[in-house]
Formats: C-alpha cells, structure tokens, sequence
C-alpha cells in the first residue's frame, strides 16, 4: 500500500511539474504576443495599415470556399483626405457619444440591454473604437470568447492613439460592399470620385450600410437604407455639422 501512494504522489507530481511547465510556456508566449500587438499598435499610430485582419478573413474564407475571384479594393488615405462630412456622417450613425467615452459606451449598453428585453429586434452598442479593434484586429462572428479580447484591445486603441486616428482606421478598413474596404475605394467604386470630393448624400449613404454592407447595399439602396440616409442627414445638423469634429482635435 506504502508503495501505491508513493508511486501515485510521483506520477501526481510529475504531472503537476509538466502542467506548470506548460502554464509557464503558454504565458511566456502570450506576453510576447501582447508586446507585439501593443508595439503594432504604437507604429499603426503613424504609419499606414496594409491591411486588417478582417480583410485576410475574407480573402482567407474565399479561397477556401474555392472562390480564387475574390479581390480586394483598398486605398489608404488621409483623414484630412475624407470629407468631413463622411467623418462626421459614420459619427452620426454609430457612435454619436465618439468624442466623450474612452472606447466603451456604458449608456448606449444600458440602452440596448432595455430594448433588446423588449423587442425581437436586438441592437448593438459597440462604438467605433470597437469595430475598429475587431475590424483591425479580431474576426468577425458572435462570441464571448472574441468580445472579451475586444475590450482590452478597444482600450489599448484609445490609450496609445488619439480620436481623430481611431475615426481614420475605422474610415480606411470599414467593409463598404463586398471586397470594397474603406472610404476611398467605396468612393471611386460608388460614385467615381475621391473620399474627400464625398457631399453629405453620398456620405449618410454610405453610413447608412454600415455595419452589415453585405446585406444592405450602397449601389442598390432599400427603402430602409434610404430612410436610415435621411435619419443620418438629420443627426449631422443635430451634432451641429463640422463644428462637431472640432471636439476631436
């Protein structure tokens, strides 16, 4: 009997020796995956992104699903490139309180929880800073597991950039149709012109597919895309139209 526990507590420790040993060897490896990402994070504060994780999603998925067509449309501009009433149209229509929170709008999270105990229907309360991060970073897809890594990544955005870079991420790699990633490509792609040539039709009409291009298309516009363009129209003059994006400077 004396020999069984012995010979248990030595198979017991060699296992807890080999599970700290892994512990160790998986933490090592996502502190130096940390590093990187905040290091990306601090050069993407100033030099243009190539490309987000997003976009190699889609690439990615067509070509496993045979689909070798697929091409990507992408022009990196600058933000004082993009009309400001683009800039202030993607404001108006996802993240109103842009200027005020630091990533996470806990108002418009309380808000959506209420409605979506009463409705069918569920709205959302991510802020651009999120959809930046998930778009930049993460994949697209309903999940605890990838709305847990967004928060702290949201956060780092907010932390290491300033609004006005965050507003121009989320301008030059937001989904805009399919394959048509950012301002610039939706522009020359819907209406044969620069983002910065963008009236403020054009601009709610873009806004106004967001975040689901896919299903609610530019180039084709339902009834609600349209009407969701003049409800968009109508909160630019409400946010007080360019004076509004004074606040992010």
């Amino acid at each position: 009997m004396a020999k069984y526990f012995r010979t248990k507590t030595f198979f017991s420790g060699r296992k807890c020796g080999w599970l700290r040993k892994r512990a160790r060897f998986l933490c090592k490896w996502l502190g130096r995956g940390l590093a990187v990402v905040v290091l990306l994070t601090a050069l993407f504060r100033v030099v243009p992104i190539p490309f987000s994780a997003y976009m190699l999603q889609q690439k990615l998925g067509h070509w496993f699903s045979a689909d070798f067509s697929y091409e990507l449309h992408y022009d990196w501009v600058a933000l004082d490139n993009i009309s400001w009433q683009m800039q202030l149209a993607v404001i108006a229509a996802e993240d109103q309180r842009f200027d005020q929170h630091f990533g996470l709008d806990f108002a418009a999270i309380q808000s959506a929880l209420d409605h979506n105990a009463r409705s069918n229907r569920t709205r959302g309360a991510s802020t651009i800073s999120q959809q930046t991060a998930k778009n930049l970073y993460l994949w697209h897809g309903q999940s605890w597991l990838r709305k847990g890594i967004e928060v702290p990544t949201t956060l780092m955005l907010e932390l290491l950039w300033d609004k006005r870079r965050i507003l121009q991420v989320y301008l030059n790699i937001a989904e805009f149709g399919d394959g048509i990633f950012g301002v610039e490509a939706a522009a020359q792609h819907y209406f044969n012109k620069s983002a910065a040539r963008l009236n403020a039709n054009e601009a709610a009409l873009l806004a106004a597919v967001l975040p689901n291009p896919i299903l609610y298309r530019v180039d084709k516009p339902s009834g609600a895309v349209l009407r969701k363009q003049q409800w968009i129209m109508q909160q630019m003059n409400a946010l007080g139209g360019r004076a509004f994006l004074q606040k992010l400077e």
